[in-house]
């Protein structure tokens, strides 16, 4: 129905916004200014502790800073309390004291055949209910007690039985005069294909009403009691109230505890909601007896931001998971996250309870993942990725998901994320051979025009303990103490970190607590190991003696520094990895060939070590210790040829 705009400005004119809030909210009196119809509260559509949910009656809009929901009084009706837009307006005119205009008699008709649908459904819960009292449901009341559901259980969820007769509940309605074609049209009865008797569709079972976000029951489940039975639960089929892809079992009590601070948690079945209720989890939905579908989910993120998907621990509740994933990829953004808990194997949440009580359903709660790791899990788990090709078909597995996610922010985050977890899967901590002290002693092999090893001069009193400065100094104490310079300008100076990003996870220290701060520092992360790291590395004497570097305000000098430092690293392996392949393709002696790419490479690394090390910052008095000192121990190590 087309409404006059002129309308719905006077109802929003006459209904104060603050009013129609305030029967879903308890205003903070102390930021709240009643006389300017400026008011504050804790947000009704996700729950915190803050009020940071804001009401401007003079402009008709709210808005939260937390799940940024936003709208005027028929968008909160329609969202907070799952009314239809002609409900919400018709809701709105009656308190405003305006007539309705003239509807189409149509539409009027389908509304009216609505409520009548709903009383015949509400006739049928209290039968049902009663059915359960009675001698034909001792074995149902036997299956609830054993699942430890009690007299209390059964009344708060309206939990009823149908008699195993084809219609019971068919002569029951007809008795109190509701016609043949509401039962059928309500999903109650069937009508046989030859035109005979409609029967009952509900037999021989346990029965669960399933109710709107209003509380008004919209259809059935039944669980049942024979197990021979070709369906172990049955719902109502589709009907002018009941679209079982739009609907979630206990929506309106899960929307009211969610308000409240609890978790809004999304289990498989009837029994594992009841289940988590009844054990404190208020917050508790179901989807009715199909996958997830993008309109449920869209009701869920109404109700939470984050709503935790509690799957059963098999192998039907990881394929679940999984088909999520793409489902939930589009449609994730600011406030619209999802999160995984998985249950122990064969286990549902109401096994778990049962077992182990609360606490153990907290903790898996606890441990919930959220969706990237499920992404990245599936396109990981059980995979080797030993070649180039494998790892392509990685990225483009893994890019072609995340080109789904319409919001920007939300998928440059999830591209860092996977990048973090690529760089973890493809850079193990590498395992150097134990590195061999160098030996001044011994005659060092060069290249031809080489000149001899310059060895080290004794350190002066505040650079005594650096490794550099020590006789046994070799080309992997020079490495350490190179990598610790550059972490060390990398944590005081971040900005510095993004041009060299690639260079930096190429670093890929040996201590695993450095290849964690190097993790951190990418990722803009703090962990304990990373802190570890750089506590170590600011004690070193070596960099301790540089505090020009470490200075914020010398931004200039550490960016330039930052940059040779990555050289130096970079030429140094690089020589070493040619050395060790020059060196397994000795047979006898070395060829010329053979002696121009060693020379080569010594000429390579040679360019990137000519700034000394007293460009770095104002040692002082250590200056040209510490450059002798990293020169001779950087030449000795990786000019030595072995002996045979």
């Amino acid at each position: 129905m087309s409404l006059p705009p002129q309308f719905l400005d006077e109802i929003r004119a006459r209904v104060p916004l603050s009013r129609v809030i305030g029967r879903k909210v308890v205003w903070d009196q102390r930021r709240s200014n009643q006389a300017k119809g400026d008011w504050w509260a804790p947000c009704p559509f996700h729950g915190e502790k803050t009020a940071s949910f804001h009401v401007d009656d003079q402009k008709g809009f709210y808005y939260c800073f937390g799940c940024h929901a936003k709208g005027d009084a028929l968008t909160f009706l329609r969202e907070a309390e799952g009314m239809s837009f002609m409900e919400a307006v018709e809701l709105m005119a009656s308190e405003a004291g305006l007539q309705m205009p003239e509807r189409d008699p149509r539409a009027a008709e389908r509304a009216d055949r609505r409520t009548e649908l709903v009383e015949v459904m509400e006739q049928a819960v209290r039968w049902f209910r009663m059915q359960l009292g009675m001698g034909v449901a001792e074995e149902a009341r036997a299956y609830l007690k054993r699942r430890g559901l009690d007299g209390a259980a059964a009344e708060q969820f309206g939990i009823g039985y149908a008699p195993d007769q084809r219609q019971g509940l068919y002569n029951a309605l007809r008795s109190k005069g509701i016609a043949e074609a509401l039962i059928v049209e309500a999903g109650l009865c069937a009508k046989p294909d030859d035109g005979g008797a409609p029967f009952d569709r509900f037999r021989g079972r346990i029965i669960f009403p399933i109710r709107d976000a209003r509380g008004r029951c919209i259809a059935f489940g039944g669980r049942a009691m024979d197990p021979n039975a070709r369906a172990k639960y049955l719902n109502s089929p589709e009907t002018p109230l009941f679209d079982k892809g739009r609907n979630l079992y206990n929506v309106g009590p899960a929307r009211a505890a969610v308000a409240k601070g609890k978790p809004l948690i999304v289990a498989e079945g009837y029994m594992d909601v009841i289940a988590l209720v009844r054990a404190g989890f208020e917050g508790a939905v179901a989807p009715l007896g199909t996958a997830i579908t993008e309109d449920q989910l869209r009701l869920m993120w109404r109700i939470s931001p984050e709503p935790v998907i509690a799957l059963d621990g098999d192998t039907a509740g990881l394929r679940a998971a999984m088909r999520l994933i793409d489902l939930g990829l589009p449609l994730t953004a600011p406030g619209q996250a999802l999160r995984f808990a998985f249950l122990p194997e064969g286990q549902d949440p109401d096994d778990l309870i049962r077992a182990k009580g609360a606490p153990a359903m907290s903790e898996v709660l606890e441990q919930s993942r959220p969706l990237v790791d499920l992404l990245w899990k599936r396109e990981t788990e059980g995979r080797v990725f030993d070649s180039p090709e494998r790892k392509a078909a990685l990225d483009k597995a893994l890019g072609d998901a995340i080109a789904k996610i319409a919001d920007k922010d939300t998928r440059d985050h999830y591209f860092q994320t996977l990048k973090n977890l690529k760089w973890e899967l493809f850079s193990p901590r590498r395992r150097d051979p134990q590195p061999r002290a160098a030996q001044p002693s011994q005659q060092a092999w060069q290249p031809k025009g080489m000149r001899g090893v310059v060895l080290p001069v004794a350190p002066v009193a505040s650079t005594r303990a650096s490794r550099l400065s020590s006789p046994g100094a070799d080309e992997y104490s020079a490495e350490d103490m190179i990598e610790a310079m550059i972490l060390a300008i990398c944590a005081t100076h971040p900005h510095l970190i993004g041009p060299v990003e690639p260079r930096l996870e190429r670093l890929e220290p040996q201590d695993s607590d450095r290849a964690q701060l190097v993790h951190d520092l990418l990722a803009g992360t703090q962990s304990q190991a990373g802190q570890r790291a750089l506590e170590s590395i600011m004690a070193e004497p070596h960099v301790k003696a540089a505090p020009a570097i470490l200075r914020p305000q010398d931004e200039n000098s550490a960016g330039g520094i930052l940059m040779n430092a990555l050289d130096r690293i970079e030429a140094r392996r690089i020589a070493r990895e040619e050395i060790a392949r020059a060196e397994a393709e000795i047979e006898g002696l070395a060829d010329e060939g053979l002696t121009w790419r060693i020379a080569q490479s010594a000429r390579a690394r040679q360019q990137a070590d000519s700034p000394s090390l007293s460009d770095i910052s104002d040692l002082g008095e250590n200056r040209e210790a510490l450059s002798r000192g990293l020169k001779a121990a950087l030449e000795n190590e990786i000019w030595r040829k072995p002996r045979r």
